[in-house]
């Protein structure tokens, strides 16, 4: 910026003080209209918003452990079938492998004595009940008839649970029971609606119980881990939005870490991901880039980087005044692409240089001229 002082001039007379131009304050700028234009200088105005990006940072898609199962062979056996493949969507109950077991046999023949021990007993309670009513036997004979029927009604109860176990269904049972037709093939089943995520088994192979065969997940709720540098974690708060790059997916943080990684000094933050429309879907295992976001409760304003300028560490914008531009201190509080948010008395009705600041900054700091 020119400053204009008072000079003493020497003439044939003698020295004469020349009348004083007026001095420009030290935050505006002078300058005409014309040469706005030929100093490439563009207007514009700044636009409010209510969010500020805080933070960029990578990040991990992971699926919740609650939705993410391995299901395992519940009994010795032969594996005669692999029925589903990786990428296979499941529904539950869906028969993913049978295997070939002899231990089902044991099981099955086990529920069946139970069973006809209990038909047993159950005719000898009906006796004893009737008689009791008649006074014919005494009151302890009774209880120790009821007692033993219930004993043998827990033991079928038991071989039953055995059998569900190990992947029999209801219908099942009930068949087994009216035709007492045993057999060697299990069945295994999907515990949940999901997708076959790895398979740790092959056709053919003899296992041992637990065995995994596959692991499967239900991918209607994923999870973000964010990996936040440990000296930004205190500008992070539970709540604050999550946003992915080149992506419309986006997340909500609901917990902060609590340990540092001492591989790259890193704290977790976990983000729960919103629902995702089909045109943009996330993966399990995907890296990506996060942008964390925080609501403002002050006035703050999103303009183009071009429209900043730096000096001495402070950050400034011209605002357009009719003799020239207004140099205005700003805060900047985030960055989003070309972007900056910025708080500092604005309204967002000023017109600012929004392209020009390089020269207009050398014409304030008296670099320049108005030419």
């Amino acid at each position: 910026m020119k400053n204009y002082k008072c000079v003493l001039i020497l003439n044939f007379v003698g020295w004469v003080m020349l009348a004083c131009p007026p001095v420009l304050a030290e935050n505006s700028i002078q300058i005409s209209p014309e040469n706005i234009a030929n100093l490439g200088v563009i207007l514009g105005k700044p636009e409010q918003v209510k969010q500020i990006p805080v933070l960029s940072a990578p990040a991990k898609v992971v699926v919740p452990p609650t939705q993410e199962y391995i299901v395992s062979a519940s009994q010795f056996g032969v594996i005669d079938k692999m029925n589903v493949a990786i990428g296979d969507k499941v529904v539950k109950g869906q028969v993913l492998a049978q295997l070939n077991s002899p231990d089902l046999l044991t099981l099955q023949r086990e529920y069946l004595k139970a069973v006809s021990a209990l038909q047993l007993s159950s005719a000898t309670f009906q006796r004893d009940k009737k008689l009791l009513e008649e006074g014919v036997i005494a009151d302890r004979r009774w209880q120790e008839t009821r007692i033993q029927h219930n004993s043998f009604v827990s033991e079928v109860n038991e071989h039953k649970q055995l059998l569900e176990i190990s992947g029999m269904t209801d219908s099942e049972i009930t068949h087994l029971a009216k035709t007492h037709r045993l057999t060697r093939q299990l069945n295994v089943r999907a515990p949940i609606v999901g997708v076959v995520m790895e398979r740790l088994a092959v056709a053919g192979t003899r296992i041992d119980m637990m065995a995994p065969l596959y692991r499967i997940a239900n991918l209607d709720q994923l999870w973000l881990e964010i990996a936040i540098p440990q000296e930004r974690m205190d500008s992070i708060k539970i709540g604050d939005r999550v946003v992915v790059e080149n992506s419309n997916a986006s997340a909500k943080i609901t917990l902060l870490g609590q340990s540092v990684n001492p591989d790259n000094q890193t704290i977790v933050a976990r983000a729960v991901l919103e629902p995702l429309h089909e045109n943009a879907p996330l993966r399990p295992g995907q890296r990506l880039n996060t942008r964390i976001i925080q609501s403002s409760d002050k006035a703050v304003f999103k303009i183009p980087n071009t429209a900043i300028a730096q000096n001495e560490g402070k950050a400034y914008i011209f605002i357009r005044k009719p003799q020239g531009f207004l140099v205005t201190p700003i805060t900047v509080v985030g960055k989003q692409d070309d972007q900056s948010i910025v708080s500092g008395e604005l309204t967002a009705d000023e017109e600012i240089a929004v392209k020009g600041a390089v020269a207009l900054k050398a014409n304030w700091l008296g670099l320049g001229g108005d030419e």
